[in-house]
């Protein structure tokens, strides 16, 4: 879907697979080898045990709203307000945490433990990961 214009990130080999990672449906996340830490954003070291073994892996892109704010300033010009602006705890681990939109329902309707599923918006050749109530 092509939606607002809306900043783009930096890639870099490190983040990439993050951001391109939806083409196919995924939401790739860095995670360790080693010990299985989950690694956002993208490092090439766990910052759990140190190991340099860190590879993107795709999770299951549900979890829940840990935070949220309603966004009623524009303050990017192409982006409707209100919006919301979330951190989003990944179901894989308990301190995964992504800086998300909140889509598809009203900004009065997000809550604090609302579980959420993951969708994309491309932007160019980027597919920026949001999320939406889950189903």
């Amino acid at each position: 879907m092509n939606g607002p214009v809306r900043p783009l990130p930096a890639v870099n080999g490190d983040n990439r697979p993050f951001w391109t990672g939806g083409r196919d449906g995924l939401l790739m996340i860095a995670r360790c080898a080693d010990c299985g830490y989950h690694v956002h954003p993208p490092a090439r070291f766990c910052p759990a045990c140190e190991s340099r073994t860190v590879a993107p892996q795709a999770v299951s892109g549900r979890g829940r709203v840990y935070s949220f704010t309603v966004n009623y300033k524009a303050w990017v010009p192409d982006l409707p307000v209100p919006y919301v602006l979330a951190l989003v705890e990944l179901d894989e681990q308990a301190v995964l945490r992504l800086p998300a939109n909140i889509v598809g329902c009203d900004p009065d309707d997000v809550e604090i433990g609302m579980a959420v599923s993951v969708r994309f918006e491309t932007v160019e050749d980027l597919h920026v990961p949001l999320f939406g109530p889950a189903a």
